[in-house]
C-alpha cells in the first residue's frame, strides 16, 4: 500500500498512469461493442470449442469471439513492425533510412502504420468472410461485408493508435500493455472454464 502512495505521490508519473487507464478503459469497452449482423453467441461457441481459436481470442481480450470493432487488436501493427524489421535488413532503401537518425525512424514508422493498415484489411476481408457461415440469416452478406471490414480496419487503426500514445506519453510500451491487458482480461474465463472441465471430469 505504502509502494502505491509513494507511486502516486510524483505527480507527472500520476498523471501518465492515469492517462494509461483512460485508454485501457476505452479500449475494453470497445472490445465489448460488436458489429450487428453476426450471431455472437454461436460464434462464442466456437471459439470456446476450439483451442487454437481460443488461444488467438486470448489476444484480442475476448474481441475476436465477440466480433467486436476491435477484434483485430494491435496484431496487424505487431506483424507489420516484425515485417519491417526484416524489410530493413532485406532492402538497402529501408536500411539507410534507418541509419539517419530520428528522421529515417520516423519514416519507417509512418511505413510500418501503412503497412499495418494493409493487413488489417486483408485480415478484416478474410475474417468476414470466414465467419460468414455465422451471419444472422437476415443481413445481407454484401452489405455486411463492407461495413464489417470498414469496422475492423478503423477499430485496427484505432488501438494501433492507443498503442502509439501509450508509448509516447505514458509508461512502458503501448502494444505490450494492450496485449497484457487483453490476456489479463480473459484470465477469469479460463479459470473459470479450467474448474468446470475439472468437476465435469473432463
Amino acid at each position: 500500500m505504502d509502494i502505491i502512495k509513494a507511486i502516486f505521490s510524483f505527480e507527472n508519473l500520476r498523471k501518465k498512469i492515469i492517462y494509461i487507464i483512460i485508454i485501457l478503459l476505452i479500449y475494453r469497452l470497445g472490445s465489448h461493442i460488436s458489429i450487428p449482423g453476426m450471431d455472437t453467441d454461436a460464434l462464442a461457441s466456437l471459439f470456446s470449442n476450439n483451442g487454437l481459436l481460443g488461444f488467438v481470442n486470448l489476444f484480442s481480450g475476448g474481441a475476436l469471439s465477440r466480433f467486436s470493432i476491435f477484434a483485430l487488436g494491435i496484431l496487424p501493427f505487431i506483424n507489420a513492425s516484425i515485417i519491417m524489421q526484416l524489410l530493413t535488413i532485406i532492402l538497402p532503401q529501408l536500411k539507410e533510412l534507418s541509419e539517419e537518425g530520428e528522421s529515417g525512424r520516423k519514416t519507417i514508422a509512418k511505413y510500418t502504420r501503412y503497412l499495418a493498415v494493409l493487413l488489417s484489411l486483408l485480415q478484416a476481408f478474410v475474417m468476414s468472410i470466414g465467419f460468414k457461415a455465422y451471419i444472422l440469416p437476415d443481413i445481407n452478406f454484401g452489405f455486411f461485408l463492407i461495413y464489417s471490414v470498414a469496422s475492423l480496419v478503423a477499430g485496427a487503426a484505432l488501438v494501433m493508435w492507443f498503442g502509439e500514445l501509450i508509448s509516447e506519453n505514458g509508461i512502458g510500451n503501448g502494444a505490450s500493455i494492450l496485449i497484457f491487458i487483453g490476456i489479463i482480461a480473459e484470465v477469469p474465463f479460463y479459470i473459470n472454464n479450467t474448474i468446470s472441465l475439472v468437476q465435469s471430469g473432463t
